[in-house]
């Protein structure tokens, strides 16, 4: 139940994005989920995409350095507290949380929330005892 993300790391500039994008535009990958964030002169871009070992190929191919990274995808209400209760059934097992990512799909209805924990297993079971089961791959891309 676990989603592969890819962290490609890249220069600052807004061309490596465009460029980035573009060429998952030209391979017909679809892009899930999207992160970008700066720190020390460097940029992470993370992604969750339809097709993470082509999308892996392309990116180094470009000679950008990529990472993947297990992750959980979970299904959350769009209505306040829908992300406590998640965080709540988390709570007891004292993870150390090192992502969180959230959006919408269509507001009031439902939000995904990206997560990735040390431990993805004891993540799991934890979420699964409040009845909160991670999407498969499968799940995210046909949403």
């Amino acid at each position: 139940m676990h989603v592969q993300q890819l962290i490609v790391s890249l220069p600052p500039e807004f061309e490596a994005m465009s460029e980035i994008t573009d060429l998952l535009a030209q391979h017909c990958i679809n892009i899930r989920a999207l992160s970008f964030a700066e720190c020390s002169g460097r940029c992470a871009l993370r992604l969750i995409v339809n097709d993470t070992g082509k999308a892996r190929q392309l990116f180094e191919g470009l000679g950008f350095a990529v990472m993947v990274q297990e992750v959980l995808v979970i299904e959350v209400p769009d209505k306040p507290g829908g992300l406590a209760s998640v965080l709540q059934a988390l709570k007891a097992i004292q993870l150390k949380l090192e992502l969180l990512d959230a959006f919408t799909r269509k507001s009031g209805q439902s939000g995904l929330v990206i997560l990735r924990f040390p431990d993805l297993d004891a993540a799991t079971k934890a979420l699964a005892g409040a009845g909160i089961v991670p999407l498969t791959s499968e799940q995210l891309y046909a949403t």
